[in-house]
């Protein structure tokens, strides 16, 4: 994550955090042959992540975000057995248990958005406790129109991991990063970071058929060429 902190700044780093990490997750459980990914998601993450979907509009994601099982249909599914936890009897259990966990923020999330989800639905769990388990059973119940066109899970075509797009969002992110392009990469600007790509290219193509750089700067002032997957 340095490294990647060093191109996209603070704002946006915990899209590559979250998107690397989950494939990373079915990367190993694939390897060592699994049939099932549990995943410590609790009641407090599952009511921040319905107020996120409903905030940004993003329906397929809020249609399943409260489900505890996901990816079902796939290869490799997905469950969330601390699903009605709240994370303070999380933590009260570990600590009686004395079991190792973490309680430190990550230090490149001061500005995500999910911190201030989190800040809001602690606000409103001040006012109202029972607002956490409130909001989870409203996400269960959300319907959608059949009319509305849902993403169907699929296999990304340059990895081959499990995608509901064509590239992956792992893909696009790693392919921004190694162009020097990586807020392209997280709009999901796939189209444009090739189009970028693809004129550089031909320019640099041109201008070597033609033995002349075009630029005034020396050979060993030039800026570095963006690193290719």
């Amino acid at each position: 994550m340095d490294e990647i902190v060093k191109q996209i700044g603070l704002k946006n780093n915990c899209t590559f955090c979250g998107v690397f990490r989950r494939q990373a997750l079915d990367r190993g459980a694939m390897q060592m042959d699994v049939n099932m990914i549990l995943t410590g998601h609790n009641a407090d993450d599952i009511a921040e992540t319905v107020i996120m979907n409903l905030l940004r509009g993003d329906i397929a994601r809020l249609t399943r975000c409260t489900a505890i099982i996901t990816g079902a249909e796939g290869t490799l599914p997905r469950a969330k057995p601390l699903k009605y936890a709240y994370e303070k009897e999380i933590v009260m259990y570990a600590y009686f248990k004395k079991l190792d966990y973490f309680s430190t923020e990550c230090i490149y999330s001061p500005n995500a958005y999910r911190g201030y989800a989190r800040t809001f639905l602690k606000d409103l769990e001040s006012i109202r406790p029972r607002c956490i388990i409130d909001i989870l059973h409203s996400g269960e119940n959300f319907a959608v129109k059949s009319s509305v066109k849902m993403a169907v899970q699929g296999l990304c075509s340059r990895c081959g991991f499990i995608s509901s797009q064509e590239v992956c969002k792992a893909c696009i992110l790693l392919d921004g990063l190694n162009r020097g392009l990586p807020r392209l990469a997280v709009a999901g600007k796939i189209k444009k970071v090739n189009r970028v790509f693809a004129v550089s290219t031909s320019q640099r193509s041109v201008e070597s058929a033609s033995g002349d750089s075009g630029s005034p700067l020396t050979d060993d002032k030039q800026k570095p060429e963006a690193e290719v997957a």
